[in-house]
């Protein structure tokens, strides 16, 4: 349960009162299975409250709308399609403080939703998808709603997540056979509609500007333990303007300490990921040692979270 999400909202039958912000209340009671949760103690087996309300304070304040009615059936159906874990959504939404001069508590609907089809509750244990980087599982917030691109996603542990979540991705790796995987993998959890898969050797081409990337067509682009220098222009340029970019590779810390990767190329040298971004706007970055590509090893990278900016800066139209 999650009671009293309070953000100003746009809702009104009149023009005036939707262009006037006014204080909305919404609560949640969420059904999951909480067995593996007791069982592990771990977060990602069931319902992160404060996950689930980053989304509710990011989605409620854009929607403009007349009726509570269109908001909420908004809400639970983000909800359910964001978090697999859960199964059943009650929403109730409240004007905290309606324009009526004869109410002096609230107003508001309860709504009740479920999911149509469970996407995993029917697969066996060993058929579950691999955890995603958790870099990328932590900041998903920070990922605008839209087409991810994801770059030597290779069986696509993070391409699967993000498909669970609602995202339509575009996976590119140069190794057929882990594409082969990663598409049986979406067919198996029923994301093949969110996954397509692309065959390319970025670095074989002529300039990676013309690839795949295009101009302006990803929301998002994720990038995890691949580095290839000349490829950060054509990142930059198929952004979306507001989108962001997620990126995480080895710091030359790695190569020093464990020799991996062997060559000191593949490794980054100390704040050299903030120079490669230009001119994006750096919302998180760190350098230091944290989970590696295999899970539960360490590993000495740099990782950052940038986005492309919504208009030309002052002095660079």
């Amino acid at each position: 349960m999650i009671h009293g999400i309070t953000f100003l909202g746009h809702c009104g039958v009149t023009l005036d009162e939707r262009q006037q912000p006014q204080p909305l209340s919404v609560d949640l009671e969420m059904e999951c299975a909480l067995q593996e949760a007791m069982a592990t103690d771990d977060l990602r087996n069931t319902v992160d409250y404060a996950r689930v309300t980053a989304r509710v304070m990011e989605l409620g304040p854009k929607f403009h709308c007349a009726l509570l009615e269109s908001l909420a059936e908004h809400l639970s159906r983000t909800l359910l399609a964001e978090f697999p874990v859960l199964q059943r959504l009650h929403l109730w939404i409240r004007k905290v403080a309606p324009p009526l001069p004869d109410c002096t508590g609230s107003v508001g609907i309860k709504i009740s939703r479920q999911r149509e089809v469970s996407r995993q509750s029917t697969l066996d244990d060993e058929e579950r998808l691999e955890p995603p980087a958790p870099f990328l599982e932590h900041h998903l917030a920070l990922l605008p709603r839209g087409s991810i691109l994801d770059v030597a996603s290779g069986s696509g542990r993070n391409a699967l997540f993000l498909a669970s979540r609602g995202f339509p991705v575009t996976a590119v790796d140069r190794n057929q056979e882990a594409l082969a995987a990663l598409t049986a993998l979406a067919t198996r959890h029923r994301l093949s509609t969110w996954i397509s898969t692309t065959c390319q050797d970025l670095e074989s081409q002529p300039s990676p500007c013309s690839s795949i990337f295009g101009v302006q067509q990803f929301e998002g682009i994720i990038v995890f333990f691949y580095l290839f220098r000349p490829l950060f222009p054509a990142l930059i340029q198929a952004l979306k303007p507001g989108g962001v970019l997620v990126y995480e590779t080895f710091l030359i810390d790695n190569h020093l300490l464990y020799q991996h990767p062997r060559r000191r190329a593949f490794c980054l040298e100390h704040n050299e990921l903030l120079q490669l971004i230009k001119p994006l706007r750096v919302l998180v970055y760190e350098e230091g040692q944290h989970e590696g590509p295999a899970r539960g090893y360490p590993a000495w990278t740099a990782r950052v979270i940038a986005q492309k900016p919504a208009s030309p800066p002052m002095g660079h139209l």
